[in-house]
């Protein structure tokens, strides 16, 4: 057992919860470790896990204070898919600040704080190549395909990966409404190493990464963002009042389409499309195995900024 000091030690004093990096111990393996931090996403795992398990080598799920099984689904869903040895469920205990004013209040090496939740949860990943992901984002067929080649492709260059996702607001069993008017844009793939840490920001943390890394942009339609319409989608948002950021133009856009879908105004919204699946089919198998991949290209005609 290591008995170096932590990298970055949590100011409540619980060894626990610091961070030690492992690359500080050696040379980490080849791959990709995808890390979920989780909570309350039980209803979401058995869309989102098994083709992330398909794609990746290796999966992290961090669970924080869910209260609706999310552990007990993410280990069920991933014996199903016979891949128990490959994903490590934890958990993080501590109420963490929410995004917004909130976060801004709160030391970023308090365990509270969002910034140090990422960088311990991040601090599992045994691989030299890693990905934020979701609880509530699912993966086509060709985004699957296109994580499982980026496993081996990227190993050593240094290169940070932005991936689109199109959030999915879901009615019910079979309508949805799939938002194509903003470009939402992030960077999901990095590197693990010293340079490539969470930091605190305004609104949430912020994964660092050199100016001089290549920046590779995935295309299109490789994954949809689940957002159901009968739960509360900014619970963990301090205010709605944040939103009138300019440095939260997603925000703004995803509350003003929740908005309007409670409202029953989808349909004014420039940019959301309603889909109705087939008889029998739930609509977010009918998006992410149907729709999705046979809609026409480019799927979104209004760019939003690279929102890091």
């Amino acid at each position: 057992m290591s008995t170096r000091r932590p990298d970055i030690a949590c100011l409540e004093g619980d060894a626990a919860y610091d961070v030690s990096w492992a690359w500080q111990e050696g040379p980490l393996d080849p791959g990709l470790t995808c890390v979920f931090r989780v909570k309350n996403e039980a209803r979401n795992l058995p869309w989102v896990l098994p083709p992330m398990l398909r794609a990746v080598q290796r999966v992290v799920l961090v669970d924080n204070q869910s209260d609706d099984g999310t552990a007990e689904v993410a280990r069920r869903v991933a014996e199903e898919c016979g891949a128990s040895d490959r994903i490590e469920v934890t958990s993080y205990p501590f109420r963490v600040s929410r995004a917004g004013t909130e976060h801004l209040a709160t030391p970023p090496h308090s365990v509270h704080s969002l910034t140090h939740f990422y960088n311990w949860s991040f601090s599992h990943v045994r691989t030299s190549y890693s990905m934020k992901w979701d609880g509530d984002m699912v993966l086509t067929g060709e985004g699957e395909a296109l994580l499982a080649d980026l496993a081996w492709q990227l190993h050593g260059s240094g290169a940070v990966v932005a991936v689109p996702r199109h959030p999915l607001s879901i009615e019910s069993e079979s309508v949805a409404w799939i938002d194509l008017g903003f470009r939402f844009l992030e960077p999901w793939v990095y590197p693990m190493g010293p340079e490539f840490t969470f930091v605190k920001a305004f609104e949430w943390e912020v994964r660092e990464f050199p100016e001089t890394s290549e920046r590779i942009v995935a295309p299109e339609g490789l994954c949809v963002e689940l957002k159901w319409l009968d739960q509360d989608e900014f619970a963990h948002w301090s205010s709605t009042e944040d939103f009138d950021s300019s440095r939260a133009p997603r925000k703004r856009r995803e509350w003003e389409v929740y908005s309007a879908l409670r409202e029953g105004r989808g349909e004014e919204v420039p940019g959301l499309h309603r889909i109705e699946a087939p008889p029998g089919v739930h609509v977010v198998d009918h998006v992410t195995r149907s729709w999705l991949p046979q809609a026409p290209r480019p799927l979104v005609r209004r760019r939003g900024r690279l929102d890091v």
